[in-house]
């Protein structure tokens, strides 16, 4: 727990510097592995024109180029915020054992108006429920991207 205290205010320190250098938004992220920290970042969107770089994924992102692979198995991820699902995704796929957060994700909404409560509602929806359209074309061709992977991994 003392350990958890030090990475999570350690995040925070993140995202207030984040904000000084107008960066990005209001969030910061830091992973631990074995014990050190990997990867630290603040919310990057301004800087990086993207809306996908949010703290927990630069830091992954950060944490890969770090480690020389993709995969953070056992790692944990503390962030200044609750991952919204995008991040918390990005986690997920990164092997990331463990989350721990500060704020939640309705506090940044009461204080600051980040609708991430929107986001989970719509991807509790069908594809074809979603206010974004989806529309399926072409899946045996997108299937062949599947064929031709399986094909390389048993070559490699």
């Amino acid at each position: 727990m003392i350990k958890d205290k030090k990475y999570i205010l350690a995040a925070i320190k993140v995202a207030k510097k984040g904000i000084k250098k107008g960066i990005g938004g209001p969030f910061g992220a830091v992973i631990v592995l074995d014990g050190k920290v990997i990867a630290k970042s603040s919310n990057e969107i301004y800087k990086e024109k993207d809306a996908t770089a949010h703290a927990e994924v630069m830091a992954i992102r950060k944490a890969g180029k770090n480690l020389g692979h993709h995969k953070l198995t056992g790692a944990t991820l503390y962030a200044s915020c609750e991952p919204c699902p995008m991040c918390t995704a990005a986690a997920h796929y990164a092997g990331v054992k463990r989350i721990v957060f500060a704020a939640r994700h309705k506090d940044a909404e009461e204080i600051s108006g980040f609708g991430v409560e929107e986001i989970y509602s719509e991807l509790s929806k069908g594809p074809m429920h979603r206010k974004t359209t989806y529309e399926q074309l072409e899946r045996q061709a997108g299937l062949e991207v599947f064929h031709l992977w399986e094909a390389f991994k048993k070559k490699k």
